[in-house]
């Protein structure tokens, strides 16, 4: 299983990011669906801009079953709120702690993203660090 932060999500769906052939590329190699957070979408939606752009087809991706979109429970805030605490000096924002927090709930090492400065930092609780596709 891989958690696919927000950056993946806007080159699969505007084919003018730099990365949209190496995401793509690296969603096909993924056996199951990968797993997000409303936090990340609400980010990607907000990236992408528009709906020729590709607000559209990220919802066709959604509502097909190409991603996941975990509920965050109540339990799962306060450790939210840790971590944003914790990475305030980068700073986190929602988005990744929301990441962080539904992969250690899940036990998920790895994460499909861009940004690999920050989930290079990032330490989560059930492992040492995570696993960066692509």
């Amino acid at each position: 299983m891989v958690i696919i932060d927000t950056g993946p999500l806007v080159a699969l769906f505007d084919d003018t990011e730099p990365a949209h052939k190496h995401c793509f590329a690296a969603l096909k190699k993924q056996v199951n669906a990968p797993v997000t957070t409303w936090p990340v979408l609400t980010e990607a939606f907000h990236f992408l801009g528009n709906w020729e752009r590709g607000q559209s087809k990220l919802w066709d991706f959604i509502l097909s079953g190409g991603v996941h979109v975990e509920d965050i429970s109540d339990e799962l805030h306060p450790r939210i709120r840790e971590l944003m605490k914790k990475y305030s000096d980068n700073p986190m924002d929602l988005a990744d702690a929301s990441l962080v927090a539904i992969a250690e709930h899940h036990n998920i090492r790895k994460i499909f993203t861009l940004d690999r400065r920050d989930f290079s930092r990032y330490r989560p609780k059930h492992c040492t660090h995570f696993t960066i596709v692509p």
